[in-house]
């Protein structure tokens, strides 16, 4: 019989620890499928995060390193200046990422390091129990936010492509959702052009994926896919935000 659909050789053969319902599962899956499909695996070196995904390291059938909170773009850095040829991505959540690594993730992205970061942003913080995260939504409901977020006391939610892309540096930009089988389809595209670029020497790619926590937003999965359409995607659109070598080709 011929096989028409397997695990990706990239992916480890172990049970996720992640909770029913979590899109960090469909992430993971296909980060692999494009690690499968340029052969790069043997090259290939991952930083995982702190937050949910910080056994991502447990996921991957390459060679992976943990970072500090919030530090993964600097190590990335330094394994990419160190080994050049190797293909180096990181893993990273909202809080990881956009909070306490937003300094990490600035100057990585204005140097245009050659590396691939994948931003899973599902506006809150999973790991430590629902807190309000800088992504999270204004009015969104979470355990240090319980009337709501307030925009006036906490600020407004940092949208993380729109402010890389008013930097020179980073070579592309793209926030894709993981929600829908259309949606999922345009993150595998996304996610293996990022590693492209790399492998091209062009610098710098982010892909933001917007994905769901059934647990910590107090909802079924099936519900939270739905959030996500009627809720996140109108604040976060989806979409390029940055391909320098297309507006070259343009020009």
């Amino acid at each position: 019989m011929a096989i028409v659909f397997e695990k990706p050789k990239a992916l480890a053969n172990v049970p996720l620890h992640y909770c029913p319902g979590c899109t960090h599962g469909i992430i993971h899956r296909l980060v692999a499928e494009a690690i499968d499909a340029l052969g790069i695996e043997g090259t290939t070196v991952g930083v995982a995060p702190v937050g949910c995904s910080v056994m991502a390291y447990n996921y991957f059938n390459c060679d992976m390193v943990e970072a500090a909170h919030g530090r993964a773009p600097a190590v990335a850095t330094g394994l990419k200046r160190a080994m050049p040829e190797n293909i180096i991505f990181t893993y990273q959540g909202d809080g990881d990422l956009a909070s306490i690594g937003m300094a990490e993730t600035v100057h990585a992205a204005t140097r245009n390091e050659n590396i691939t970061v994948i931003f899973v942003n599902n506006a809150i913080y999973g790991m430590t129990g629902g807190q309000m995260a800088p992504t999270s939504l204004p009015g969104q409901v979470t355990q240090t936010s319980p009337y709501g977020r307030d925009v006036k006391h906490c600020g407004w939610p940092v949208k993380v492509c729109e402010m890389l892309a008013q930097l020179e540096g980073p070579e592309y930009l793209e926030r894709v959702a993981v929600n829908n089988v259309k949606n999922i389809r345009n993150a595998k595209r996304a996610i293996q052009k990022a590693f492209e670029n790399q492998i091209n020497n062009k610098g710098f790619s982010l892909i933001e994926v917007i994905s769901s926590c059934p647990t910590n937003w107090g909802m079924t999965p099936q519900k939270a896919l739905q959030w996500i359409d009627d809720n996140m995607i109108p604040y976060y659109p989806l979409g390029v935000y940055k391909d320098r070598s297309a507006e070259q080709e343009k020009a």
